[in-house]
């Protein structure tokens, strides 16, 4: 599992923007049955998730997700841990692991 993790990691970082001062993290999320979630329930829960963000103010914002297997896997700009822990505590989100991000890499790398 770790190794698909530091996989997925490689992956979405190749193409991962940092923008201001925020750090970026990637929060692993266990929703059983995530693979098989409807386009309206997937909307619903991105609605619920923008508007929980929206009230925490501009410092962190949402970058994207992946759904995979049972698994959401997003990538946030924050401040810090906290505030991804309270987003998804309002949200009522699973965030069984928060992660950030130390460096970024992508095929470029190989070339520089």
């Amino acid at each position: 599992m770790r190794k698909s993790l530091n996989a997925f990691i490689l992956m979405i970082a190749s193409s991962a923007v940092f923008a201001g001062d925020g750090h970026q993290y990637i929060i692993e999320r266990t929703i059983p049955g995530a693979q098989n979630l409807t386009p309206a329930e997937l909307k619903s829960i991105s609605q619920k998730s923008r508007a929980v963000l929206e009230s925490l103010g501009p410092e962190i914002v949402w970058q994207q997700s992946y759904v995979a297997e049972d698994k959401f896997y997003c990538v946030y700009e924050a401040p810090n841990k906290e505030i991804i822990a309270k987003h998804a505590k309002l949200g009522g989100f699973p965030a069984d692991k928060i992660l950030e991000v130390s460096g970024i890499i992508g095929p470029q790398t190989a070339q520089e």
